[in-house]
């Protein structure tokens, strides 16, 4: 399973949901992957933070030994299709949503978010939710 950015930064502000979850994950010894397009979404929250050491901190601990997923070939084909083919039919999402939704597709994993808005619109794409 694919941790989302978003439900990365649940769980470093310590949403009650976001913890039950990744205690649950870790209960059931669920090897859990993140993206490099997420790590890059967190250290520009990083980047922006008035406190960027706690912020490091913070990812780390949540992070953990989680493997990272990087933006292949594939991948990114697979996300640039996505993209446009959203922007064609006039419902466009983040592009870098679109990089992540084309790893998770091309990684055959589900995407564990609170994003579900924007996620839902991608045909094929597994979503799991808190």
């Amino acid at each position: 399973m694919i941790l989302d950015t978003s439900f990365i930064i649940d769980v470093m502000n310590k949403k009650a949901e976001a913890i039950k979850k990744i205690r649950e994950l870790e209960e059931n010894k669920k090897t859990y992957l993140v993206t490099s397009l997420t790590i890059f979404e967190l250290f520009s929250g990083v980047g922006q933070s008035k406190k960027p050491d706690e912020e490091k901190t913070k990812i780390k601990e949540v992070l953990g030994s989680g493997y990272i997923l990087p933006l292949d070939e594939d991948s990114a084909r697979e996300g640039g299709f996505i993209h446009g083919q959203l922007r064609k039919e006039g419902t466009p999402i983040g592009t870098a949503d679109c990089m992540i939704a084309g790893i998770t597709l091309i990684n055959n994993e589900k995407l564990l978010t609170n994003n579900v808005k924007d996620f839902k619109k991608i045909k094929g794409l597994e979503l799991v939710t808190y």
